[in-house]
């Protein structure tokens, strides 16, 4: 009976235990994990270990020759996995084609020209597009006119661009970046340097390198590549503008205040501008205000100084561009002549085909400028300032003579011995002139003579000049080579014994 009490004491005792160990066994599959996974890393860090004490030179690899021991590693892992499958269907399955092997494609929706001028010097390249490249949107791209090119490339002038997969013809915007504060359109690229360009077309993955063509037609002088650069983003949100300035002229003028006209076309016009800011000529700066009722576009606009009626006011402005959404794939391979695809032409080139002249717009022609002369107002000294100027000072109140007084209108009758007087006196007059005139040609003369002399001997002295020189250099030459000799025949000097 003891025994079996004892017995059921130590089941009891090993129940109790077996219950602590079950209410403790979360923290000790946690520890567990936590030393299986310590013992994991020790494990591989040993293995690292040892890997570059028997290879030394696999410790000196760089980032390129790791990955590429990686590829060669998975590439030899597949090869053996593979290795097993005779069915080269079921391989291609699951591996897919491996590089080198011969397959056949099956394209639709072909047009029938491809066939039908199907040329095999021109092979056909099979390649894939990303998502991003299927979609259309304004794409912004760096570029820079090519050294060799000609001519400088303009905007809104068709371009034909080569953007990865892709050859297509579209209107590109130039823009520069203005101090990071708006993108201003350039009217040409500049010369030696990056700009930016806008245009519609596929988005291209950034970074992607292309290069620009006027034309593809062969047979062309000069250099093809007018342009290259890189794509920087797709769907750009940044506005190109382009200055616009607007010019008006007061015709009524206060202290600080002036009604301007000539700027704006009607009321609606001026209420968008209210509150931007003009400046004359002259540098006084201002704003514009209200819209007047009369005349049609009038405004009143504030200054910081009195105008004049002759200053003509500015107002600067930015216009907001859009580039068209032109998108014209080049379909060359659709041709018999490879060679002969034409896209979108410059009005110029249309003119010049078809034997069109140029229509001139009346209003583009340079007119002459015709300024009415300014009229100044006489300058009123008040009358307090007079009375206290001293007496030199005073401006003077005697108004100009405008009619002719009788002296002036009088006629002058000279007497006999007046006129005999004026006669002798005139021609004395034509003989001292006569002299003076003689004399004059005399002297021209002697400086004629004197400049000739002079051109003579400066000629025979530089003719000396030159024999001599040629004498110096001569003795000079002769005296060279006299060196020369005597150094190649010399021996080398033997000292004295005694």
């Amino acid at each position: 009976g003891e025994n079996g009490d004892e017995e059921d004491g130590e089941g009891g005792d090993e129940e109790a235990e077996d219950g602590e160990e079950g209410g403790s066994s979360k923290p000790l599959d946690k520890a567990g994990k936590r030393a299986a996974a310590l013992a994991a890393k020790k494990e591989a860090l040993k293995r690292k270990f040892d890997e570059q004490y028997d290879d030394p030179e696999g410790a000196k690899m760089d980032f390129y020759d790791e990955k590429k021991e990686e590829i060669n590693a998975q590439l030899a892992l597949n090869r053996a996995e593979f290795e097993g499958i005779a069915d080269p269907a079921a391989r291609a399955l699951v591996e897919g084609y491996r590089p080198g092997q011969y397959v056949r494609i099956e394209l639709r929706d072909v047009p029938c020209e491809m066939i039908e001028h199907f040329d095999p010097c021109y092979p056909l390249v099979v390649g894939g597009l990303l998502a991003a490249e299927e979609r259309f949107g304004y794409v912004q791209v760096r570029i820079k006119r090519h050294r060799w090119f000609g001519r400088t490339l303009k905007t809104n002038d068709p371009l034909i661009l080569s953007v990865g997969w892709r050859r297509f013809q579209t209107v590109p915007i130039y823009s520069l970046d203005d101090h990071s504060i708006r993108m201003r359109m350039l009217k040409y690229t500049p010369e030696h340097m990056h700009c930016y360009a806008t245009f519609y077309g596929p988005g291209g993955v950034p970074g992607t390198g292309f290069c620009a063509f006027n034309t593809l037609e062969e047979g062309r002088a000069g250099f093809r590549v007018s342009a290259t650069g890189v794509v920087l983003d797709v769907d750009r949100t940044s506005r190109i503008v382009k200055k616009l300035k607007l010019t008006g002229v007061p015709y009524k003028i206060f202290k600080n205040t002036a009604f301007v006209k000539d700027m704006f076309g009607s009321a609606l016009e001026v209420a968008k501008f209210e509150g931007a800011n003009v400046r004359t000529v002259s540098g006084i700066r201002g704003q514009v205000k209200k819209a007047l009722p009369k005349p049609d576009g009038a405004f009143r606009a504030t200054f910081e100084d009195k105008v004049l009626k002759s200053d003509i006011i500015f107002l600067r402005a930015w216009y907001t561009i859009q580039p068209r959404k032109y998108y014209n794939p080049v379909t060359s391979l659709l041709l018999a002549d490879k060679s002969q695809w034409k896209g979108m032409r410059l009005t110029g080139q249309i003119r010049r085909e078809e034997g069109l002249k140029t229509p001139l717009d009346v209003n583009s022609t340079y007119k002459k400028i015709e300024r009415a002369p300014r009229r100044f107002n006489p300058l009123v000294v008040p009358k307090k300032l007079q009375a206290a100027l001293p007496f030199a000072s005073k401006p003077a109140m005697m108004k100009a003579q405008k009619k002719m007084t009788y002296l002036q209108k009088r006629a002058v009758v000279m007497e006999p011995e007046e006129k005999r007087a004026l006669a002798v006196m005139q021609q004395m007059r034509a003989l001292r002139k006569d002299q003076v005139m003689r004399r004059k040609e005399k002297k021209d003369e002697k400086k004629e003579e004197r400049r000739k002399k002079l051109e003579k001997e400066q000629e025979i002295k530089g003719e000396k000049e030159k024999e001599r020189k040629k004498e110096v250099m001569r003795m000079a030459g002769m005296k060279s080579k006299r060196e020369q000799e005597g150094a190649e025949g010399r021996g080398p000097k033997r000292r004295k014994t005694g």
